[in-house]
């Protein structure tokens, strides 16, 4: 590691001296963030992601480590809408930090809090490549257009995406366009394909919330009166609530990628995959006509 840490000294150190710029450096916080950040800036910027994988965004305790790295980073890519409110006090050692989500209509929770699972609409992930683009080309202008070309690129992607799920959408019937979900995590995704979510195992918008016997008991109750076959969880969530409340009722527990890619060799390596998995595996459960 320490012979790393100074051959990479040294390839800065003559660049610098050979009158090259150094790459920027940037940090996302979330896989899902670094993957649109990787699609905008491709090689032009050295990216590091700061949730592993397979990691739930509202549990991860950044290390020591993690912290020299966005002191260091030119940039960091945060999420916003208070998704990473608990590294705020980490975040003032960066020297630039930029919210993708700004000027995206956001939702609130009935308590008032923002709702931050903007990414599960994808017209909003390209309000982020458009902002990522923007931050990008005023720190390294000499690729302004490589920036927001990409940035172009990537909208057309997520615009076919949204057709697709659309079209998807369309095979599951109205009434039983129902979420019954473990946190509420999609109400962005059900605002904008005509999704009810209509109930959550864990209270507010974090997989840390723990319900009271009380509201765990109407819950149960809910979802029997709904009758919906099954509830989503996300695929990092650890609650035995879920399975409790799955055998209590007889519905099926359906796993989905939320709040974060697999690796690169599972299901959701991408957000574009991820959004796929999440689509189809709905559709599927609900009952969707020739779904997949």
């Amino acid at each position: 590691m320490k012979f790393k840490i100074f051959l990479g000294a040294v390839i800065l150190l003559v660049l610098s001296l050979a009158g090259v710029a150094a790459p920027l450096r940037a940090v996302a916080t979330t896989s899902i963030l670094g993957d649109v950040v990787r699609q905008v800036a491709g090689e032009l910027v050295d990216l590091a992601v700061l949730f592993p994988p397979d990691t739930d965004p509202h549990t991860f305790e950044p290390t020591p480590q993690e912290a020299a790295l966005l002191s260091r980073a030119d940039v960091v890519f945060v999420c916003g809408a208070g998704l990473e409110a608990a590294l705020e006090p980490l975040l003032g050692l960066a020297r630039r930090v930029v919210s993708v989500s700004e000027g995206i209509p956001l939702r609130s929770f009935a308590d008032g809090r923002v709702d931050p699972h903007v990414w599960l609409d994808p017209n909003n992930v390209a309000v982020w490549a458009e902002n990522i683009a923007a931050a990008l080309a005023k720190l390294d202008p000499e690729h302004a257009d490589d920036y927001r070309g990409r940035a172009a690129a990537y909208r057309r992607k997520l615009e076919e995406l949204d057709a697709w799920i659309r079209r998807e959408v369309e095979k599951v019937p109205e009434e039983r366009r129902i979420l019954v979900v473990d946190h509420l995590a999609l109400g962005y995704f059900a605002a904008r394909y005509g999704f009810r979510q209509a109930a959550a195992i864990l209270p507010g918008f974090s997989t840390l919330a723990e319900p009271s016997a009380r509201e765990l008991a109407a819950l149960e109750d809910k979802i029997r009166e709904l009758a919906v076959p099954a509830i989503f969880v996300a695929h990092t969530t650890t609650s035995p609530l879920v399975e409790r409340v799955a055998v209590d009722t007889g519905v099926r527990v359906v796993r989905l990628y939320v709040g974060a890619l697999s690796g690169p060799e599972g299901p959701a390596p991408t957000y574009l995959d991820l959004m796929r998995q999440l689509v189809s595996s709905i559709v599927a459960a609900l009952g969707g006509e020739d779904a997949g």
